[in-house]
């Protein structure tokens, strides 16, 4: 049986890789030979765990949605990833990030961050270790997440605006990249999803995993079963639906649904659906599905949502995207926003845009009464407030 994680040199599939300027490589090097051998390590699990569990609040709940389920007859769960600290699923990653870089003697943390939840991870568990922090944005992030922008400087980050090109998330990673190379000994680079050279595709998901490994153990008190016949997940950069599909990924009896942002429409030039408009290409250091020119310059993507609107998606999505492992639907702008009104109103949990997205799929699939669909909620809307109100005009 084909296996969908990822191999000794990086790669899923076609998909993957270290494609670095030199002045990176002792850098990825270093990573490359020690984060699975620290993050297995009995001192470096003891801490992640007791962190996960004492600062996160994790486990997070596996709720049923019983009105969700009702209205499409179906069994519909929602792991909680809105409940943990910080509002979202990116502090998983940035604690064991942060646990990593203390253990490779790194005094300096940079990230990039789009919707602003990564950037608030980022800032958080540099706050708790006391360890300086600087988080690249989109200068138009900024405007739209400015509550996410006044935490992170709440909690002592400094928070630097990228100028260029579409002023979004691949402009931050762009930024970040660019400090990296300028002060490569004593800064880590904390990615904030399954994107960038190997080893971060993995180590991102694996820190991710815990919400996939999780909802298999309280599915079984649920259902009598570890197995769902969906999880469903939103992807951009993909790090919270590769946490919640690492478990199954070589179980073919799950199916994996990973829901893109189509913007104003796939084919309206702005959309940030990248299976249906990407081709192979290189992206911030590896070879994934990217939206670009016939010549190889980058497609500026769109959408709502500022988590979501990234020109390519992570290696592991793209090879579930190529060998059809994964199913990918692309939902617009209008159809995300009606669903973030929709959970709302039918469960009381204001999600974020990137999740209305995902939830959106209950109109374009059809399910069997006996179906277990795990959705991955993963944040909190409280970030995205200004921009429903403008929407609804509220």
């Amino acid at each position: 049986m084909k296996n969908f994680n990822v191999n000794k040199d990086g790669f899923y599939g076609d998909f993957g890789g270290a494609f670095i300027p030199e002045m990176l490589f002792p850098n990825i090097d270093e990573l490359q030979k020690n984060y699975i051998k620290i993050s297995e390590s009995k001192e470096f699990k003891k801490e992640f765990n007791q962190l996960l569990h004492d600062y996160v609040g994790r486990p997070t709940p596996l709720y049923y949605a019983k009105r969700l389920s009702e209205k499409f007859k179906t069994k519909i769960y929602l792991k909680r990833e809105d409940l943990c600290h910080t509002g979202a699923h990116k502090i998983n990653n940035t604690i064991g990030q942060i646990l990593l870089a203390k253990k490779l003697g790194k005094k300096r943390i940079i990230a990039e961050t789009g919707a602003g939840q990564h950037g608030v991870a980022t800032a958080t568990v540099c706050a708790l270790m006391g360890v300086e922090c600087v988080i690249y944005m989109g200068e138009v992030d900024i405007s739209r997440q400015a509550p996410n922008v006044a935490r992170m400087k709440m909690l002592g980050a400094k928070v630097r605006p990228a100028t260029s090109g579409s002023k979004t998330l691949k402009d931050a990673t762009n930024e970040a990249i660019r400090d990296w190379i300028s002060n490569p000994v004593d800064t880590h680079y904390i990615i904030g999803s399954v994107v960038g050279p190997h080893p971060y595709p993995d180590m991102v998901a694996r820190f991710q995993s815990v919400i996939g490994y999780e909802t298999k153990k309280q599915l079984l008190k649920f259902e009598n079963t570890e197995n769902p016949t969906h999880v469903i997940a939103c992807v951009g950069g993909g790090s919270n639906a590769a946490g919640l599909f690492y478990p199954f990924l070589n179980n073919k009896n799950v199916n994996i649904v990973c829901v893109e942002a189509a913007g104003k429409g796939v084919h309206s030039g702005e959309s940030a659906a990248t299976s249906i408009l990407g081709t192979e290409g290189i992206i911030h250091g590896s070879k994934t599905l990217l939206m670009q020119t016939k010549d190889g310059q980058i497609t500026e993507p769109y959408s709502i949502s500022a988590g979501l609107d990234y020109p390519g998606i992570g290696p592991m999505h793209a090879n579930l995207f190529r060998s059809k492992r994964g199913e990918f639907i692309s939902i617009d702008d209008s159809d995300a926003m009606k669903w973030g009104l929709i959970l709302s109103q039918m469960e009381g949990i204001i999600p974020a845009i990137e999740t209305s997205h995902a939830f959106a799929v209950l109109d374009k699939m059809k399910f069997g009464k006996n179906d277990i669909i795990i959705f991955n909620c993963s944040g909190r809307g409280d970030k995205d407030l200004d921009t429903y109100i403008n929407y609804f005009k509220l």
